[in-house]
Order: C-alpha cells, then structure tokens, then sequence
C-alpha cells in the first residue's frame, strides 16, 4: 500500500514509474477507477487527483466515452508533444488571467523576498533548481515539477508582505496547474533557459536587489505563459 502522506502525489509518482518501466504501455486503457484505486490501495478519491495531475502533464489523455490511455513513450517522455490538457479552472478563472496575475503577483512578492531570505533557503531553492534540471534529464516530471513548486513557495515564505502571502496561497491551486500546464509543450531548450532563469532570480535576491529580483521573476512567468503558447 502507499504512504498514507501526500496520497495523491505518491500514487501519480507509483503510475509515472509503471509507464516508465512499460508496465502501462503507450496507447494502453488505465483499468477502471475502481479497479485501479484497489489495486494501488488508495481511495478514488486520490486516484483522480493522482489522473489529473498526470493529463495536465502530458502522461495520460481522457477519451470522453472511451476512457483514459497512456500518452507518453515507454520511457515517461511526454515532452513537446504540441497540446496541453483541458484547463481544469476553466468555470472559475482563464489559464491567461492566471498567469497575468502570477506576474503583478510573484513579481512583487519577489521584490519584497529579496534581502529576506536565509542562507538555509537559498541553498534550498539552488538544491531544487538543480533537481528541476536532474530530473527532466531522465524524465522524472512529476519530481521536476514539485521541485519548480518548492523554489516559488521559498520565496513567497521570505515575502514582507503577510496579504500578498495569503493571497497566493488563496490562488496557489491554479498557479501550481500553470507550472504544470506548459510541460508537455515544452522542449529541452525551454527547460535550459527556465532553469537560467531560476538562477538568475536567486543571484538577484541573494544580491538584495529586488528591482532586479521583481524584473527576472516577471520575465520568467512571462516566458513560461509563452511556453503555453500564450503572450499575458
């Protein structure tokens, strides 16, 4: 059985190594919910959450009336595959309005972290840029991704401005679906310049200059919503 912790993370992570491993094979139906969640011995509950996560990543596709299938190479490689899953906000908030407001926002949480964070944190954000770019080397994108989540969450944890870190946390759902959405459209030199970019960031908050800090993050959102195929 799973860990019982972050159930839906670890059963997305336990699916993505059986794709990897060609247990689930590219084009084959996933069993039934029902018979899937038995088998890995978790509720349907975190199984769905586990399915969404892989489609918005480019592992598995949902046929309406057919099903969900397996996307992805034998190896888990999913990337430039030129579409992106359905935007599961779309009844509330536009992935476009999402991403222009992660730019007002994280670019000024950005400017007000700087000179904030610790030795500790720093050294937290390089390790989970440098794990970003290890695990997109063997296509581990579930583990790129949450190390991409961790060095934006450091940052808003250094932020002056307690609202604007209740604030994120209020849209961080959406924003962790727009770090999610561009992956399957983006190709290995995206990936290069995005990690350029997160180490830009940590050189201007390192540097206390949070001008530069506010400018880089900007830039990088912006680059990223590009990557989506979208111009905010």
């Amino acid at each position: 059985m799973l860990e019982k912790t972050l159930v839906p993370q670890s059963v997305a992570r336990e699916i993505q190594r059986m794709i990897q491993a060609g247990a689930l094979k590219t084009g084959e139906k996933i069993p039934s919910q029902r018979e899937f969640s038995q088998k890995l011995g978790v509720s349907r509950a975190s199984l769905r959450e586990a399915l969404l996560t892989l489609e918005t990543l480019g592992l598995l596709k949902t046929e309406a009336g057919r099903g969900t299938f397996v996307a992805a190479g034998s190896n888990g490689a999913a990337v430039n595959s030129g579409a992106m899953a359905p935007w599961r906000y779309s009844q509330t908030y536009s992935v476009f309005d999402v991403f222009q407001t992660r730019i007002l926002l994280e670019g000024e949480i950005a400017r007000l972290s700087a000179g904030r964070l610790t030795q500790l944190q720093l050294q937290r954000m390089e390790a989970a840029t440098q794990t970003m770019e290890d695990c997109w080397a063997r296509q581990d994108l579930l583990t790129n991704v949450e190390a991409d989540l961790e060095f934006h969450a450091t940052i808003v944890s250094a932020c002056a401005n307690s609202m604007l870190q209740g604030l994120y946390q209020t849209v961080r759902d959406q924003i962790t679906e727009t770090q999610r959405q561009p992956i399957p459209m983006t190709d290995p030199e995206r990936m290069r310049d995005s990690i350029a970019e997160h180490r830009r960031i940590i050189a201007a908050l390192k540097a206390s200059n949070g001008a530069l800090a506010r400018t880089e993050m900007e830039t990088h959102i912006r680059n990223t919503a590009r990557c989506a195929g979208l111009a905010p």
